[in-house]
């Protein structure tokens, strides 16, 4: 058996479908291992099809695409250069039980050699909670053995097999001696801990050293953050490449005795801060939805409000300048100071900016509804259709030009029904959807001081000062501000983070010291306005739950809590 070995990590941004492209994508990772002297080189969970490929494993075409590319990057193995760890969804020879004569699929590692396939592992913790339903499209491999690589016995887990003890014991009962973890682990806030916690964990129950490559890339709704790292026996961190891009190194390992393998350590990257994840997520899911989707660019309402100016910072951040146009629409209702700010905040990121009054659409549509509406006094619905007029003009323009449009609404609008649906709701994608408005505060003061790594946008602020001390208000009436419909956002985000990502209930919420009446009303905006969730368009995922994929609640729902009569609460 071997003294030494190099093995690389590969931290990738596969493209879910794209067989073609991730195996060239792949084949150039292999070829800077071979260039630096590797002899095996790791990549990420599902790196030949994307993660996750969903539905897509259904497709026979699918499969035999990936077939077909798996055998191709086992040949080029025949140049004796890096042995290959990949992973890949793979058929098995039963079929499934559902009388579809389909195969069973699992989600597995390929160790590739030789020019051959010379061993395959599958998953066998199906995730299947949260946004995972991996127990719906593939199917549980058995407790995997190690296979042997270059001289070295190796473990190798699919993500979350690391999650749980039984994996790693049986694979160092059966005499691994490296541990090797394969991931797409989806970013939300604060998980970096507990993966490594988990990896911690592991390498503790079994003292041998572990490898963890996850994958760096948006996938709709998901963003996958990398931060791939090695550990020692000792559980110290030898190697940590960074977050939020594409990275390569070669981990170098030797024998420490007779039989513990050890990681010679490299500098460590530097792990951002809170607010610096949540930045970075932004970008990177906004930019792989739209360069993966081929949009050219695109375009959104700018209101001289915070959060159309930080959407429209992300955005510029995320693919340059050039290929961000703001268009501010303004009614009778629009202040000089919003005319003055959102004015300013193009001219910050130096984004092309446009303005559409909408005035003689709203005269338009008052003329339209004359007749159908006399006698009836003016209310929230004059309100919405200045918002769906904005949205009416938005995708004109993108259907003219193809630049897809940005809605900018954040969780706490969309939390409460504060948002119109085909209004502002209208777009292809709603960066900050998973944002609370405090922390969209937050994140704007953090970009005004600071450029994140990497960023295409301007180095210095990206919004005057007043648009983040100024009152939010959607200005659809005179003197109009968001507290004269919602409670203030320090008080309204903490029930919200109750009830959604706790799951909590108006008296528990109410025993924390909130006014029951609030928590109330705050839960039955939340619970009414699923119907327009459902129809909202995706975004990043930045919370434990996001709407959507985590939280799935019915749009026809009865429930009620109940009151809380220790308290005096009435219903």
């Amino acid at each position: 058996m071997s003294s030494s070995i190099s093995i690389a990590l590969a931290q990738i941004d596969p493209t879910v479908g794209d067989v073609g492209g991730n195996l060239a994508l792949i084949r150039a990772e292999r070829a800077k291992a071979a260039a630096a002297g590797a002899n095996v080189v790791v990549f990420p969970e599902l790196a030949l099809s994307g993660y996750p490929p969903e539905d897509l494993v259904y497709r026979v075409s699918f499969l035999d695409a990936v077939d077909r590319a798996a055998h191709e990057l086992a040949a080029d193995t025949a140049d004796g250069g890096p042995a290959i760890v990949v992973g890949a969804p793979w058929r098995g020879q039963r079929t499934r039980a559902d009388g579809s004569n389909r195969p069973l699929v699992y989600n597995a590692a390929l160790v590739l050699d030789e020019g051959r396939i010379v061993a395959s592992r599958f998953k066998h913790h199906l995730p299947n909670y949260g946004v995972f339903d991996e127990q719906r499209v593939f199917a549980s491999g058995p407790h995997p053995g190690p296979v042997v690589v270059r001289g070295v016995r190796l473990g190798i887990m699919v993500c979350e097999d690391m999650w749980f003890p039984d994996v790693a014991e049986t694979l160092v009962e059966s005499g691994a001696e490296i541990l090797v973890v394969i991931n797409g682990s989806p970013f939300e806030l604060d998980k970096y801990d507990v993966r490594l916690n988990h990896a911690v964990a592991r390498v503790g129950e079994t003292i041998l050293p572990l490898i963890y490559v996850n994958q760096v890339c948006g996938q709709d709704d998901l963003v996958f953050d990398g931060g791939s790292f090695v550990l020692n026996a000792d559980r110290s961190l030898a190697l940590q490449l960074p977050w939020w891009r594409g990275a390569f190194a070669v981990s170098a390992w030797s024998k420490v005795g007779d039989d513990t393998w050890a990681c010679a350590p490299q500098a460590p990257a530097t792990a951002p801060d809170r607010l610096d994840n949540v930045y970075n997520a932004l970008m990177l899911g906004l930019r792989d939805y739209v360069t993966k989707n081929r949009f050219p660019g695109v375009v959104l309402g700018l209101s001289g409000g915070i959060d159309s100016a930080l959407c429209a910072a992300v955005a510029a951040d995320a693919l340059g300048p050039d290929k961000v146009h703001c268009v501010m629409m303004p009614s009778p209702y629009t202040s000089h100071e919003s005319l003055e700010d959102a004015a300013a905040c193009a001219n910050l990121l130096g984004a092309r900016y446009d303005i559409i009054d909408i005035g003689p659409a709203m005269d338009a549509y008052r003329t339209m509804l004359a007749p159908l509406f006399a006698g009836t006094a003016a209310d929230i619905t004059e309100e919405n259709v200045q918002s769906r007029a904005r949205g009416l003009a938005l995708m004109a323009i993108s259907n003219k030009f193809g630049k897809m449009v940005l809605a900018t609404g954040n969780k706490s609008e969309m939390s409460t029904g504060y948002a119109t649906l085909y209004g502002d709701m209208c777009g292809g994608y709603a960066v900050i959807k998973d944002v609370y408005k405090t922390m969209v505060f937050a994140l704007a003061r953090w970009r005004n001081a600071r450029k994140p790594a990497g960023a295409l946008g301007p180095d210095g602020p990206v919004m005057p000062e007043r648009v983040i001390t100024k009152p939010p208000t959607a200005e659809l009436k005179p003197n109009q501000t968001d507290q004269d419909t919602l409670p203030p956002y320090d008080v309204l985000d903490a029930i919200l983070h109750g009830l959604i990502d706790e799951e909590l209930g108006v008296a528990e919420l109410a025993a924390r010291g909130h006014d029951p009446a609030t928590v109330r009303r705050v839960d039955r905006m939340l619970r009414v306005a699923e119907y327009k969730r459902r129809q909202a368009p995706p975004g990043v995922k930045i919370t434990g739950v996001a709407f959507g994929r985590d939280h799935r609640y019915p749009i026809t729902n009865g429930f009620r809590e109940p009151p809380d009569m220790t308290r005096g609460d009435s219903a």
